[in-house]
């Protein structure tokens, strides 16, 4: 997956939208986005939507937090309608993951939004050698910026402030130890098409595979950005071929820049993505 697209589940209008965005998951949101009376009748439209005949994107649902007692209630009422995954708020360990598996089965993927608060930042190695089926480990600014106290967390250009930037890197690296995707956060200036793109090429620099978005608008962009270009893949070829023509060497050069094996490896690994969205 490249995308994940947030949708209220208490609104059908755009639900329908969504689905015709070209995102790779859309995720039913019963959590930040649905006010607390409406709580019942987004969990009713969530099943009802799973429901239906569908092809095209996945379906996930986020489900409320494990401390607002609702999480029970939200799985009683979408997990017989058969999503293909959970995203769980708020976790500040790997037994908050555990927990929830104990409700849904440990064969439902969960990803983890994992820096949603304070203490959560202190237990981001804490996601690896879980029986629950981790496939993602996320990271979220917004309600972290709440508990802080923070006036704002990005500055005025949209970079993130350091706080952010730290709370992004160790779930890069919470999730890369953990064995399971890096998922980066979403940009919520939505209208801010440059801000955006480089917040997006930024992530994928730094090795997040996939990205959230609150905007049906954003998702080209995600797609775009996190598929791998001809040009990136006629390079990863050029550096096995390379290998390959070496033998067993550790080391070979290519116009003039030399090349070890994290090359070879991150250069399959590139053609491994790029495949599976249909570059070749």
């Amino acid at each position: 997956m490249r995308s994940l697209l947030f949708v209220p589940a208490d609104s059908e209008r755009k639900i329908e939208k969504a689905m015709a965005s070209g995102v790779d998951v859309i995720i039913l949101d019963l959590e930040d986005s649905v006010a607390p009376p409406n709580k019942p009748a987004a969990r009713a439209l969530a099943a009802e939507t799973l429901k239906r005949a569908r092809s095209g994107p996945q379906i996930y649902v986020r489900v409320n937090a494990l401390d607002t007692g609702l999480t029970s209630d939200d799985v009683a009422t979408v997990l017989p309608a058969g999503p293909d995954g959970i995203i769980q708020p708020k976790t500040e360990t790997g037994q908050c993951v555990e927990k929830l598996a104990g409700m849904i089965g440990t064969d439902m993927p969960v990803i983890a939004i994992a820096t949603e608060t304070a203490n959560a930042m202190f237990g981001l190695n804490t996601y690896s050698d879980l029986s629950a089926n981790l496939q993602g480990v996320a990271w979220g600014a917004e309600d972290l910026s709440n508990e802080l106290g923070a006036q704002a967390n990005r500055t005025a250009d949209g970079l993130l402030t350091e706080p952010y930037r730290l709370a992004r890197s160790l779930c890069l690296f919470g999730a890369r130890a953990a064995g399971v995707e890096p998922v980066d956060t979403v940009y919520v200036d939505f209208r801010n098409q440059a801000g955006f793109e480089r917040d997006c090429m930024d992530a994928v620099r730094d090795g997040f595979t996939c990205k959230m978005a609150i905007h049906p608008a954003q998702v080209e962009v995600i797609n775009r950005i996190f598929t791998p270009s001809a040009q990136q893949v006629a390079q990863a070829r050029s550096i096995i071929d390379a290998f390959a023509d070496a033998g067993n060497a550790g080391v070979v050069g290519i116009d003039g820049r030399m090349y070890d094996i994290p090359h070879l490896n991150r250069s399959r690994k590139l053609l491994d993505r790029a495949r599976a969205y249909g570059v070749t």
